[in-house]
């Protein structure tokens, strides 16, 4: 269940291409797009001091995503980031001149915005993203959703004016279904995964999750010495591990990669050595994680600058939701979903592996970063796992 990176590319120089889109400068420029967001504001960074002795490390800090846009996810800076950088680029095009961010309300933009039509495959968060950021600018959206995606997630996407289409089988079944749909129609993809000859939009989309990362460096007190962020196809983890890079060198924070064990393509990817496609099995209630294929661009970073790969459990991933919820000592509560906990499911299976610990060089000086990447966007199935409603856990 725990895998150290020992592959040939380990530690080599990121590719130029991944190492320019998620240098600083970029992130910044991300910010200075959020800002025109009305609803745009940092989200907290919470520090787990009783978990942290509990664990055997100087701190842990947990950046809560679940307050980020009123969309309850980091996902909605990456899809939203994306589709607003693409109609720019579509109306400069147009106008034969530079248009800004600035711009976006105008009616020359907005009639230009018109003329687009965006789509996506998602498992949830993603196309609400993508969703928001369409009826943001004033394009049309179409949103591709598996049979795994709950009804309560499609809603919260249609709301924001997307038209959906339900896909039979799997979240990689519904990327297929919504690149050929999408090229049949014109349409342009904002996916969150990258394939052979597909890369500068999911790179967009991971440059957008960027501006997190300049708030977390703004807010930790000391920089972190591990991280552990889980990972579906690999997009965030791929971000948050390039942009350290980018930004630490050869001190970067050792930088563990969390995949649910029903789910884990990264994890038999490092196995074999390159990126592959495993079976389709069980589903795990890690829903925003359930995928089989890796990302091309996010293997390629992860490739070189994951130290660990993981995989945890169901009840993993449910006993770290119920800690989050009913902390311990002074720590806050916290609304974390199935997925937005396993990174601390992740650190929990570590702590408490002695083997670990000493792959990882975990100990009581460690400072471990974490990331609540999604809160309670299903309600009915948080509130089963939990045992409490989100609104009675920070009443």
């Amino acid at each position: 269940m725990f895998l150290s990176n020992t592959s040939s590319s380990h530690d080599q120089p990121l590719d130029p291409a991944d190492a320019a889109t998620l240098a600083r400068e970029e992130a910044s420029e991300v910010e200075r797009f959020l800002a025109f967001r009305p609803n745009h504001a940092e989200t907290p960074l919470r520090s787990l001091p009783a978990l942290a002795r509990e664990f055997e490390v100087k701190s842990i800090h947990i950046k809560d995503e679940s307050h980020r846009l009123g969309l309850g996810s980091f996902k909605a800076l990456g899809g939203s980031y994306a589709v607003v950088r693409l109609l720019l680029e579509h109306a400069s095009n147009k106008l034969g001149r530079a248009v800004d961010i600035s711009e976006v309300g105008t009616p020359a933009i907005r009639e230009i915005a018109r003329s687009l039509t965006v789509g996506c495959a998602t498992d949830g968060n993603h196309g609400r993203s993508v969703a928001a950021g369409a009826q943001m600018v004033g394009a049309k959206a179409v949103i591709f959703v598996h049979s795994g995606v709950t009804d309560e997630r499609v809603q919260a996407i249609a709301r924001f004016g997307a038209e959906i289409v339900r896909v039979p089988g799997t979240y990689d079944d519904s990327v297929a279904v919504a690149d050929k749909v999408c090229q049949d129609n014109h349409w342009i993809v904002v996916s969150d995964t990258s394939w052979l000859g597909y890369e500068r939009i999911p790179g967009l989309v991971m440059q957008g999750y960027t501006a997190m990362l300049n708030e977390i460096l703004r807010q930790q007190p000391e920089a972190p010495t591990h991280v552990f962020i889980q990972a579906g196809v690999g997009g965030l983890a791929a971000a948050v591990a390039g942009y350290f890079d980018v930004v630490f060198g050869k001190s970067r924070p050792t930088f563990v990669v969390v995949e649910p064990e029903r789910a884990a393509c990264l994890y038999q990817s490092a196995i074999a050595g390159a990126p592959i496609k495993i079976a389709h099995g069980e589903p795990t209630i890690m829903a925003m994680l359930e995928c089989y294929e890796p990302s091309l661009v996010a293997w390629r970073i992860l490739s070189r600058k994951a130290d660990a790969f993981m995989m945890v459990g169901e009840e993993g991933a449910a006993a770290a939701m119920r800690r989050l919820a009913h902390p311990t000592g002074d720590d806050p509560a916290i609304v974390a979903g199935e997925s937005g906990a396993a990174g601390l499911a992740g650190l929990w299976r570590a702590a408490k592996s002695s083997a670990a610990r000493e792959s990882l060089g975990l100990n009581q000086a460690s400072r471990v970063l974490l990331i609540n990447t999604e809160g309670a966007t299903d309600q009915k199935r948080y509130t089963e796992i939990v045992g409490a409603s989100p609104a009675n856990i920070l009443a």
